[in-house]
């Protein structure tokens, strides 16, 4: 039997050359599951992405979704993508596998705890306050440069990093410190900024929202005296007051100090993001 993909919908394509299409699985013709295909329209038209990668119950266990992942990065090749990416949810041990084999990398992960019902209270001594707006200047610019600098330390090309750096700011953070529903704080110690953070709140699925901390940053002569862990309290006590019953966040791979700091609060793997050159 012969394991082909299948336009269903027309190629949508936007302004910057992004392209998206959805397609289905078929044996023999005879429709068995779907995938959706697009370019990453934060790090632009050269990295491509497979999501949503469903093969009916019946169908399962036969390597239909192996051959459609490999007919999937045919097609982002024809689109001229040079690498692809996946977000494979943890609590699927089959398409864990089949990532492995496939010959995907762990780039990074998401994270999410549930949040308790009553604000956390801050380890003793803790001091924060909201950023001021010469602060926030100063730690925007650094901050975009870092995030961009993370993905190249990962193989990232220099020009899609950035580009994935300026699209989060002008998704994420599009009026500043005016966003609305936007957290920035500062941790302080005898009145000197020692650590920062940005939480705010993200789409998990249509309709589906959730609190979101987009960074936590201590300066590096002072970590592990406990301000991250005090700054990520505040995250914490900033969700529930906005309303929120879940917190999520993204930790790139390798960085084991923050994932133990994360587990230890509570936060569970959701999602491994992986990729790999085509």
């Amino acid at each position: 039997m012969t394991t082909t993909l299948r336009p269903s919908e027309p190629l949508q394509q936007s302004a910057d050359g992004g392209r998206s299409r959805t397609y289905d699985i078929c044996v023999n013709s005879r429709r068995v599951g779907s995938v959706h295909l697009a370019t990453d329209p934060g790090f632009g038209a050269a990295l491509g992405v497979i999501s949503d990668l469903r093969v009916d119950e019946p169908d399962r266990r036969r390597g239909r979704g192996t051959v459609a992942a490999l007919a999937s990065e045919e097609v982002l090749r024809s689109w001229g993508c040079e690498q692809v990416r996946i977000s494979v949810p943890t609590d699927v041990p089959g398409a864990m596998r089949m990532a492995a084999s496939l010959g995907y990398t762990e780039r990074s992960r998401n994270m999410l705890k549930e949040l308790p019902s009553e604000p956390p209270e801050l380890p003793e001594g803790f001091l924060h306050r909201p950023l001021t707006e010469e602060e926030f200047a100063a730690w925007s610019a650094r901050s975009k440069d870092a995030f961009a600098q993370s993905w190249i330390d990962r193989g990232v090309p220099e020009e899609q990093a950035r580009a994935k750096a300026e699209d989060s700011r002008r998704r994420f953070l599009p009026q500043g410190m005016a966003t609305p529903g936007v957290t920035l704080a500062a941790a302080v110690r005898d009145e000197r900024v020692v650590g920062h953070l940005w939480t705010g709140r993200i789409e998990l699925d249509p309709g589906r929202w959730t609190g979101f901390v987009y960074e936590v940053e201590v300066a590096e002569e002072q970590r592990g005296k406990g301000y991250g862990r005090g700054l990520m309290l505040v995250a914490e006590r900033a969700a529930l007051a906005a309303g929120e019953t879940l917190l999520g966040l993204h930790v790139f791979a390798g960085n084991a100090t923050a994932i133990g700091l994360y587990e230890s609060l509570g936060y569970r793997t959701t999602h491994l993001n992986s990729s790999k050159a085509l």
